[in-house]
């Protein structure tokens, strides 16, 4: 039995529909967004990451988890202890999460410390485990521009090997329909070379028509730019958004790795054929 979370989601959802022959198990806060798999569903459960107990039953004789991170939130650790943990009182042998490519306890970018938690947790849970480590999300990068175009942070000159969301997707389904063979395994999941922001901005704004531009700033200045514009983010917040730029800016996402061709038999797709979808 395979359960998987995340199904209303832009990662979840397509690893939903490719994998509709197996029954899965669908676990989601808003059953009113459940990916609609006909008689090939293996039922839908509302279970937020939080509810102990609505976890615990909705994983009871599931064996095969697949685990893509909750919604970024300052409760996001607690979250998924309370899941990790209720997965493993249901019995479950298997879980594979979607991590972060710099997960870690002191990872730049902070979300990734959250990440290296939940890592932790599984580990010590006694559960099998298989991790994806995604690089930021190729499609999503042209989303950090503002109204005029501009892509503002304190990246300097580092560089990032962002994914399609696309190929973490197609990595998740290989790894799904054969676990055994990737027990205990990490992969770290990027694209097919690292750019700057001001490439990023270049190559992403001829695919989308519309002209981007990389504006450097300095940390300072990009707590202060945040925090005018957004002044109830709390300071959770304004680290993540912040320590994204930080992270490029050291080289904690320039890593390029063949780990999506390993998995999929396919090349990680480039930006340009991430953002054509």
């Amino acid at each position: 039995m395979l359960a998987l979370t995340g199904s209303t989601g832009a990662l979840g959802g397509p690893v939903a529909h490719a994998l509709a022959d197996l029954r899965p198990r669908l676990l989601v806060r808003d059953p009113a967004r459940a990916p609609q798999l006909g008689e090939q569903s293996g039922g839908v459960h509302v279970t937020p990451y939080d509810d102990a107990a609505a976890a615990t039953a909705a994983l009871e004789g599931v064996d095969l988890l697949f685990m893509v991170s909750a919604a970024e939130s300052e409760h996001r650790r607690r979250e998924h202890r309370t899941f990790v943990e209720a997965a493993a009182r249901a019995g479950v042998r298997h879980v594979v999460y979607t991590s972060f490519s710099g997960a870690a306890a002191d990872a730049t970018f902070t979300l990734g410390r959250d990440h290296h938690d939940t890592e932790v947790a599984i580990r010590e849970s006694g559960m099998d485990f298989t991790i994806l480590r995604d690089a930021f999300y190729a499609d999503v990068l042209p989303l950090f521009a503002d109204a005029s175009g501009a892509i503002r942070g304190p990246a300097g000159h580092g560089s990032v090997a962002a994914v399609a969301r696309a190929d973490v997707a197609d990595a998740a389904v290989a790894v799904l329909r054969d676990p055994r063979a990737h027990l205990g395994a990490t992969y770290t999941l990027t694209g097919p070379e690292a750019l700057t922001l001001d490439e990023v901005a270049d190559r992403a704004g001829a695919v989308l028509g519309r002209p981007l531009r990389y504006e450097p700033e300095s940390v300072e200045e990009a707590y202060t730019a945040r925090r005018a514009a957004y002044p109830d983010a709390g300071e959770w917040r304004l680290d993540a958004w912040v320590s994204t730029y930080v992270a490029i800016a050291d080289g904690s996402c320039a890593a390029v790795t063949d780990d999506v061709r390993r998995l999929t038999g396919h090349p990680a797709r480039t930006l340009e054929q991430a953002l054509a979808g």
